[in-house]
């Protein structure tokens, strides 16, 4: 490896590199990179609930929402089980049923490290990475080491469909 020097140096072009220039810029990429890592994507919304419904005939999967709604459909009621919850990977979202008709929405990013949660059971929201886990009531810390808890998401149900909003 070549070492750069602290003097700056002409190579006959108009640039000159020393090395606080590549050090610095080096830092400055470091930085963008754990801050894109870092950041949830949220909207901080507020969770809403609704009386147990029926769920829709068709698929559980993420589609558009069709007709005059906005937002996108998420899936049936029926996908979330009471006392645990479905993780909408493609979505960064993660919607749980604490009680029988008592919807919870939350971002899917760990504040942690900014994986994606993977799952739901025991009554909390557990990330893969690092054994982060949420409470499925209201997405506070559970289990470290997560520093902060999981922001709301803002969704609807209607219709025996979650959508998001």
């Amino acid at each position: 490896m070549t070492a750069i020097p602290d003097q700056p140096r002409d190579h006959g072009g108009t640039e000159t590199t020393t090395r606080r220039t590549v050090l610095a810029g080096a830092g400055a990429v470091g930085a963008a990179a754990v801050l894109a890592a870092c950041s949830s994507g949220s909207s901080g919304g507020t969770a809403t609930s609704a009386p147990p419904q029926t769920a829709d005939a068709g698929g559980g999967g993420a589609t558009p929402s069709q007709g005059g709604g906005s937002g996108t459909v998420l899936g049936p009621t029926s996908d979330v089980p009471v006392g645990g919850g479905k993780v909408y990977a493609s979505q960064k979202v993660v919607v749980t049923q604490p009680t029988a008709g008592t919807f919870k929405c939350f971002t899917a990013v760990c504040t942690h490290m900014g994986c994606t949660v993977g799952s739901v059971s025991g009554g909390t929201i557990n990330c893969p990475c690092h054994g982060s886990q949420y409470h499925i009531t209201d997405g506070t810390v559970a289990a470290g080491p997560a520093p902060s808890p999981l922001a709301p998401e803002p969704f609807k149900v209607s219709g025996g469909e979650i959508t998001l909003t």
